[in-house]
């Protein structure tokens, strides 16, 4: 039964994932974010109380 012959599936099994594992890696971490993140300050931002005129 030919199918269960693991020479030549296992070769390009390996193959493929030497390819993908060298290859993608370097891809994706050259993507840049569009906004780097900022530190946010300390004091809380001041809010003014809303009064509500309904009845």
């Amino acid at each position: 039964m030919p199918q269960l012959d693991p020479a030549p599936w296992f070769t390009i099994l390996v193959y493929s994932w030497f390819i993908l594992l060298t290859i993608a890696p370097p891809k994706v971490l050259a993507h840049t974010f569009p906004a780097e993140p900022t530190a946010r300050s300390a004091e809380a931002p001041k809010t003014n109380p809303w009064d509500w005129t309904c009845p």
